[in-house]
């Protein structure tokens, strides 16, 4: 075989490599689009629409621990600002957002703190137990045994943060 024939199969087969992964990064960015635009039709979803739109406190019920009484919305303290905090137990991010919040409780002085979630009873209180919250009486934590709260706001992931000015209006 003569020298410049294989000097053009050499380019031939550089071209199709290169083709090949000029292909192959167009489906990656293809893929990737595909991703994200899937990711922000959930984020638009109908139910969270309707929440942006209904912008008072809503009514809620949960048994709190560690003494498993009830706590209503009628519950709260007048005149001050709310942040409810839906959570799960053995979610690092929420472990992780919790310790925050006590590492800078003065910052939430005018602010009541409900954390809620459906998980089971005990799990919420040993929660309770193990992050010492009796410490922080600005925070009352407790089960949303009905998930009132999830389903007002159609939570997807947890920790889940909504902030309520001292008039009961979502901010």
């Amino acid at each position: 075989m003569n020298i410049s024939k294989v000097r053009l199969t050499n380019y031939y087969h550089h071209f199709l490599l290169a083709l090949s992964k000029f292909e192959l990064m167009n489906k990656i960015v293809l893929y990737i689009f595909f991703c994200l635009s899937g990711n922000f039709a959930i984020a638009q979803t109908k139910g969270s629409l309707i929440t942006a739109r209904q912008v008072n406190l809503p009514s809620f019920s949960i048994t709190k621990v560690p003494d498993s009484s009830r706590f209503e919305k009628s519950n709260l303290q007048k005149n001050k600002a709310v942040m409810i905090m839906v959570f799960s137990p053995d979610c690092d991010h929420c472990q992780h957002k919790v310790k925050e919040i006590q590492a800078n409780i003065k910052l939430f002085k005018n602010i009541q703190i409900v954390m809620v979630s459906n998980l089971g009873y005990d799990y919420i209180n040993r929660f309770y137990r193990e992050f010492n919250m009796a410490k922080y009486p600005g925070i009352t934590m407790g089960m949303d045994y009905r998930y009132m709260i999830g389903n007002f706001f159609t939570i997807g992931s947890v920790p889940a943060i909504f902030l309520y000015n001292k008039s009961g209006k979502f901010i």
